[in-house]
């Protein structure tokens, strides 16, 4: 039968189950149940267990009924039997379907084939499903059998995605222990877990393209949070000497493989700190979000063997842009940078020098970064808010994390100098034609009351799930990825 014949079997049922057995389809609570991992520690007895699950196999032997039940916790199978249930419940037996969800009733003994399995003594209907899912079955020696290929089913029907792939459950398991790890970690560092606005008059923070919004009852438009960076730092100047945020910033631009315009990140500072204490604190971050989950640092990613033990490799920004490319491309003019870009294929709108310097690095070097490394002392021209390194002219105290291409962390040497990050700022301000011109002066009034030297952090939660849990893509990662309106 097709999709749309057997949800029109299954409404059939419905009907039958309401209409002729007079069963609330829907009831509004249940017994108090036991886990079927508890059921399954206890063992065989003839005390009364109540389970409740979803009907994940169903097998008709004349009057009997084996089928399987899965929860939270594992599986279980259930014996049915005409002459143990009641009329109503063995009626109700020939409706179920698979996914319908389903209280049982009994005592649990072991088959002759060996299997323990709940004798059911009771029926009770929960819930009535009238979508049919897909049958995905796991052999004895792990392989997957039919398998759902379409991925962006699974992703716009991700209740459909946790019930039939494991492996998917197991990677947001792991996603939530990741992130409990990491907060973990920074309280008992003593960091301090705030919240700043997600509606913001002036965006900063970062370089990207904002979501724009009107604030109804101000007038004023308003702008979805890129960053935490500037409402953070207040925060330092106000004497809370370690902070951090975790959740949301979003950023009006493409998608792709490692690019979602949702995303999570956790920004943190630290005072009297520098971007070498931050590259300890991603190094032990890292090591307690693999322990969490119980990876360990040797990792496997896109079939590339991965050591995540500390210390991690450092590769300067600059020698190593002019090693790869065989140019010193610091001294090009953006017309030539765009020249090149076309040359070697690049597809880039941009036409200013930092733009054009931080796309070709990428094609250089991050994207040819296999091993953890921490790609240090960036020019100042990439690095606005970064302090300067002493005795190198144009270098800042900056670094972005890489692994297998990927970027995880981009830190600093925060710049708390705020004459010079006005100006700067401004130069930002000017060349920006949302901000036409605009200035952050609750950040710089912060900086002109006294921020003390800081070491700051920001880490792509998402990212760090993917390499964690081997995902191919930020989708993976994320419940509820951002997708084109379905045509359905």
């Amino acid at each position: 039968m097709s999709t749309g014949e057997q949800e029109s079997v299954r409404r059939s049922k419905l009907e039958t189950i309401r209409e002729e057995l007079h069963i609330d389809p829907y009831p509004p609570r249940c017994l108090p149940r036991t886990s079927i991992a508890e059921v399954r520690d206890g063992g065989e007895t003839e005390a009364e267990r109540v389970i409740c699950g979803r009907v994940s196999a169903r097998r008709e032997h004349g009057k009997t009924v084996f089928a399987e039940l899965t929860d939270a916790s594992d599986t279980i199978q259930v014996y049915l039997n005409v002459k143990v249930l009641d009329e109503a419940a063995w009626e109700l037996t020939g409706l179920l379907d698979l996914g319908d969800i389903v209280q049982v009733r009994g005592s649990v003994f072991i088959t002759r084939t060996g299997e323990l399995t709940i004798r059911c003594e009771g029926l009770t209907l929960l819930c009535k499903s009238l979508r049919t899912l897909p049958v995905v079955k796991v052999d004895s020696e792990g392989t997957v059998h039919d398998k759902v290929s379409d991925v962006d089913y699974l992703y716009r029907h991700r209740c459909v995605d946790l019930l039939v792939n494991p492996s998917s459950l197991a990677r947001f398991r792991a996603r939530s222990g990741i992130i409990s790890a990491l907060r973990s970690y920074l309280d008992s560092m003593e960091f301090l877990e705030v919240e700043t606005p997600v509606l913001q008059p002036i965006y900063g923070g970062a370089a990207a393209q904002p979501f724009t919004t009107e604030y109804g009852s101000m007038n004023e438009t308003f702008y979805l949070r890129i960053a935490t960076e500037l409402y953070l730092k207040r925060l330092l100047t106000g004497g809370i000497e370690k902070v951090y945020e975790l959740g949301k910033d979003f950023r009006n631009e493409g998608v792709d493989r490692t690019h979602s315009p949702e995303f999570t990140q956790l920004e943190l500072y630290e005072a009297y700190s520098d971007y070498s204490g931050m590259m300890t604190r991603f190094e032990e971050m890292t090591r307690a979000a693999a322990d969490a989950i119980g990876s360990g640092l040797q990792v496997s990613f896109r079939g590339q063997d991965l050591d995540l033990s500390a210390p991690f490799r450092r590769l300067a920004f600059i020698p190593a842009l002019r090693k790869a490319s065989g140019e010193d491309l610091m001294s090009w003019e953006p017309a030539d940078l765009k020249g090149l870009c076309n040359r070697i294929g690049l597809e880039s709108t941009a036409t200013d020098r930092a733009s054009l310097v931080d796309k070709l690095f990428d094609h250089f070097v991050a994207d040819r970064i296999k091993e953890p490394t921490f790609v240090v002392d960036y020019p100042a021209l990439l690095s606005p808010l970064a302090k300067h390194k002493a005795g190198e002219p144009g270098i800042t105290e900056r670094f972005e994390v890489f692994v297998m291409g990927l970027e995880l962390a981009n830190a600093f040497s925060e710049q708390n100098d705020p004459d010079l990050q006005r100006e700067i700022l401004g130069r930002q301000a000017a060349s920006s034609e949302l901000r036409e011109g605009i200035l952050d002066e609750e950040f710089l009034f912060a900086l002109e009351t006294g921020m003390p030297p800081a070491g700051g952090m920001g880490i792509g939660v998402d990212r760090l799930v993917m390499l964690l849990t081997d995902a191919g893509s930020i989708r993976e990662t994320i419940f509820f990825p951002h997708l084109r309106r379905s045509e359905e």
